[in-house]
């Protein structure tokens, strides 16, 4: 890692990578944003388009695209590139694509050393996580998904209009694998101080935990409902990747529900899922063991044996 620069590269500027890009200008984040992606003059296009807009951004931002080479100066390196599924193509297909994609594309990042930190979007992002750490060769802690950050911050909307308080003081959390085995951890949500659990009981029926489970259901089903509408989602997720290289940069050891690799914590081992953990300048500091309930252990128990079924037989092919 460079010291004392803030130069972050994004490889892939498809609708994920420019809203990141984008929301990286728009806060300030880093000082230089260096954009790569196999097509060359799509890189270009949207360095241009979002450099001309600077002048009313908090800070000066240098956004130009570049190559391989660039990654070694930098201090983060955002992987969103990756496959699109062809009609009649199933997910394990998919999936074996995406894998052999990033896999030389970390290898063309190390191979320019890089000494930095890896931060994956690609999906499905837990394996991808694993795929790049396999590949690049480095520490578990420097390697890091957007895992449930996005799943997360769609819960304290949620909850956020249903108890009509700020989202920032809502402080809740999605873990698991980002998917549909993913679950909210609501022994742990709180409404500033106060556990959910028990503003619902003290509310006299205004709040019922029925609707928490609704809740949950939207924000599981959340990317279905965009997708249908509108065809991806890509500005959430820009500003969760933004959140996290903030708290990177800044070292602001931000509590955030990333995917992480876990050796032992939670009872599993050799996985990467998306849990609370500490963010930093040298990536994960601490993965946040919580106490779960037992029904809340079964759940990260089953989302772990599904992302372990499906990360074997691709790790096995690198």
């Amino acid at each position: 890692m460079v010291n004392n620069v803030n130069r972050v590269a994004l490889i892939g500027t498809g609708f994920v990578g420019t809203s990141f890009a984008y929301a990286m200008v728009n806060q300030g984040i880093t000082g230089e944003i260096i954009l790569i992606d196999v097509n060359k003059d799509k890189a270009e296009g949207e360095a241009m388009d979002i450099a001309h807009g600077i002048p009313f951004a908090p800070s000066r931002t240098k956004v130009r695209a570049g190559d391989y080479s660039d990654c070694r100066s930098c201090d983060v390196v955002v992987i969103t590139a990756g496959a699109n599924q062809k009609p009649g193509e199933t997910r394990l297909e998919l999936l074996e694509r995406n894998a052999q994609i990033m896999k030389g594309i970390v290898k063309q990042i190390m191979a320019n050393y890089f000494n930095g930190i890896l931060v994956i979007a690609t999906n499905p992002v837990d394996i991808l996580t694993h795929v790049a750490w396999k590949v690049s060769g480095l520490p578990k802690n420097r390697v890091i998904g957007s895992g449930t950050t996005l799943d997360t911050a769609r819960l304290r909307h949620e909850l956020s209009g249903y108890f009509d308080v700020d989202p920032r003081n809502v402080h809740a959390y999605i873990m698991g694998e980002h998917g549909d085995t993913e679950f909210a951890a609501w022994s742990h949500a709180f409404i500033g101080v106060r556990k959910v659990d028990d503003i619902i009981e003290q509310s006299h029926g205004k709040y019922r935990k029925e609707d928490l489970e609704q809740i949950f259901v939207k924000v599981r089903d959340a990317a279905y409902h965009i997708i249908e509408r509108k065809g991806a989602t890509y500005y959430g997720i820009g500003m969760a990747l933004t959140r996290i290289i903030k708290a990177i940069l800044n070292d602001e050891r931000s509590i955030l529900s990333v995917s992480s690799f876990l050796g032992g914590e939670y009872g599993q081992n050799n996985i990467f899922v998306g849990v609370p953990a500490v963010v930093g300048r040298t990536g994960i500091t601490e993965v946040i063991e919580l106490q779960l309930n037992e029904e809340e252990q079964k759940k990260l128990t089953h989302s772990v044996e599904v992302l372990k079924a499906s990360t074997k037989p691709i790790l096995e092919k690198l």
